[in-house]
């Protein structure tokens, strides 16, 4: 029996070449069988990660209008999923959206993209910080990593090991927040694995998931890992489900990347790895 389609709102970057936003993001969730309409929040000539010289144009201008638009046609949407911003005034803006799509049933993403490993990106400012916070405290689910975390709760980042104690007060901190539910992803608690942790603040279960830990920076992991996580709630799996299957399709897809000899900064191969997530998520023709 065929069932009317999950739609999405994608508030997000979009790079010219490089796997990653909404490059990556479009054709995990349509294949996933997501019905995905896309508010580009700026366009790249290329991602940022290690690729000098891009050439970078701010679309503010053009996000709310598009969204009003949306409005007035009497759109509706299933989730609405935000992402790297690329100003101050973004967060506004997305507020904003936020609020012309709020139903009964709409599921509110928003991946708090400001730094990693203790450095702020660097379009982003402190003042973002103070900003993104507000915004999450409007989510239903938020996907930072640890810098990000320790930014949103104002407070020094220490890189880990860390142990499940100090990932579980990161979490009940955050959801204090707003969130009803986070995700923390770059969770390490040995050295030779990485993953992801979650925490439903209603009912006060944690989830943890790990894979093996590749050496290296692989640009648009996060956006790989959020759409798979999005499109796997939305298909009605439990947290725990959900987190385990981001986490494995994120290091099959990084893993095949490494075993090429690709160079990472050109984005990781998540293409070949669509029929299994299909299969994984029951979608399989």
């Amino acid at each position: 029996m065929l069932y009317p389609q999950k739609c999405v709102a994608a508030i997000h970057d979009i790079s010219g070449f490089g796997k990653c936003s909404l490059t990556v993001i479009l054709p995990i969730l349509s294949a996933a069988g997501v019905q995905t309409s896309v508010i580009p929040t700026a366009l790249l000539s290329t991602h940022t990660g290690g690729l000098p010289g891009y050439t970078y144009r701010d679309l503010t201008a053009d996000m709310l209008p598009i969204a009003q638009h949306w409005h007035d046609l009497g759109l509706s949407f299933d989730a609405v999923y935000s992402g790297y911003l690329g100003s101050f005034e973004q967060i506004s803006v997305v507020s904003q959206i936020m609020d012309l799509f709020r139903g009964k049933d709409t599921l509110f993403l928003v991946d708090p993209v400001m730094a990693d490993n203790g450095r702020l990106y660097a379009a982003c400012t402190p003042e973002m910080a103070q900003g993104m916070r507000q915004l999450c405290g409007k989510a239903d689910i938020i996907l930072p990593n640890i810098t990000e975390a320790s930014l949103l709760l104002g407070e020094e980042f220490y890189d880990g090991p860390y142990d499940r104690e100090y990932i579980q007060d990161l979490l009940r901190r955050l959801a204090g927040l707003g969130p009803r539910r986070v995700v923390l992803t770059g969770v390490w608690l040995s050295g030779d694995s990485l993953g992801a942790a979650g925490y439903d603040a209603a009912c006060g279960e944690y989830s943890f998931a790990f894979s093996p830990r590749v050496q290296g920076s692989f640009p648009g992991t996060g956006d790989i890992f959020g759409s798979v996580l999005l499109a796997s709630l939305l298909q009605g799996q439990t947290m725990e489900q959900a987190l385990c299957l981001a986490v494995d399709f994120t290091y099959r897809s990084i893993e095949r990347t490494r075993s090429a000899g690709t160079d990472p900064r050109y984005g990781v191969n998540f293409e070949a790895g669509l029929p299994r997530l299909l299969s994984e998520l029951g979608l399989g023709s």
